[in-house]
């Protein structure tokens, strides 16, 4: 995958470059062919922040890891894009399949005699009973050899962690562009909340007392 590197006011040592270009790679392939990606080396107040930007052909990534040191700013923001990436090709794959039909086998009728004979009652009604059996159709249904399982999502617990007070609108709207389904923050006023994605869809904001 293309990489395009950028540095503000830190230098980026042979190591942290290797690191970063390795990590992108594995997110590319991941993604397939086409993704092109941008990494940003800066600090702030003795921080070390690492930005990642990476361009699928119908998805956009962002990542942020900081750090005291750069590889471990770099491995934070690695980790967090390449948890974005793995999400992003499980849901491809899951629209991607179809529903499998139901298969139904009909018995066919049996067939009348060309030459009409007068049956007694008995063997008439012995008659009817059969042909309705005949007509009936049996619903048979194929299941998977072996059932289907999910790996779980392992979220660590610098990435779901704000470090900075965030309103809920503010928390909301980083969720969403972060692409995080599980977001623990505190606001100006020192509350602690948990933000997450429940199944349908939809974010729900739980406070912690």
């Amino acid at each position: 995958m293309e990489v395009e590197f950028t540095a503000r006011g830190v230098k980026i040592s042979k190591a942290v470059r290797a690191h970063a270009e390795e990590g992108m790679e594995r997110i590319g392939r991941i993604l397939g062919r086409g993704a092109h990606g941008s990494v940003t080396f800066s600090v702030q107040r003795h921080l070390q922040i690492v930005e990642l930007t990476v361009q699928a052909r119908t998805q956009k990534l962002a990542a942020t890891g900081k750090a005291n040191e750069p590889e471990a700013a770099l491995r934070l923001a690695l980790s967090h894009a390449e948890n974005q990436a793995r999400k992003y090709r499980d849901r491809k794959i899951e629209n991607n399949r179809l529903p499998k039909e139901e298969k139904s086998l009909t018995v066919p009728p049996v067939a009348r005699p060309k030459t009409r004979v007068s049956p007694d009652p008995e063997q008439q009604a012995e008659g009817k009973l059969a042909r309705g059996k005949a007509r009936a159709s049996i619903a048979v249904h194929s299941f998977p050899a072996k059932p289907t399982v999910v790996e779980p999502h392992i979220i660590k617990n610098g990435e779901c962690f704000a470090l900075k007070p965030l309103t809920i609108e503010e928390a909301v709207k980083d969720a969403e562009f972060r692409d995080r389904d599980l977001l623990i923050f505190h606001d100006p006023a020192g509350d602690m909340y948990v933000l997450h994605r429940r199944r349908d869809g939809q974010m729900e904001l739980v406070e912690i007392s």
